[in-house]
């Protein structure tokens, strides 16, 4: 199947075929983005999957940012491009949780760590990150602890 990077690499050049502007443009910064990873410590090295999934995940929340910023400021357009950018790098992605799921992760972890009061979030934070993984993002899972504190 070859490596993520490779994939990515695979579907921007489909895209181009395509005359797909807005995914060979999505991916074409997301695998410049790969590159900038590899040539930045003091010798180029190849990224393993995982890396490059960090750096899909990054540049996704960078979109979902972005869109929130230009909503704000009126910008209509701007916002919608970056929606349509984050939702195809979404399909690099692992499936999200759903709140449901998130909901449940978290109520095991304060039961299994006996945590209370909004002091023991970081406990609780290191319980539920490594089964959460990359299905749901830091501050997704940072308000769902919070709110079953009840801080």
């Amino acid at each position: 199947m070859g490596t993520f990077k490779s994939r990515l690499q695979t579907d921007l050049t489909e895209a181009i075929r395509a005359r797909d502007e807005l995914r060979s443009s999505t991916l074409r910064l997301t695998l410049t983005a790969v590159t900038n990873e590899e040539v930045a410590g003091k010798e180029a090295r190849e990224l393993s999957d995982a890396e490059v999934l960090k750096i899909v995940v990054r540049e996704a929340k960078k979109r979902r940012e972005a869109a929130e910023a230009f909503e704000l400021g009126g910008r209509a357009e701007s916002a919608a491009r970056e929606r349509a950018e984050g939702e195809i790098l979404a399909e690099y992605l692992p499936k999200q949780l759903d709140d449901a799921e998130l909901k449940g992760i978290v109520a095991a972890a304060i039961a299994e760590t006996g945590a209370s009061g909004p002091s023991a979030m970081g406990q609780v934070m290191k319980v539920v990150r490594p089964k959460v993984g990359d299905r749901a993002e830091g501050g997704r899972i940072a308000a769902e602890i919070k709110s079953q504190l009840g801080s």
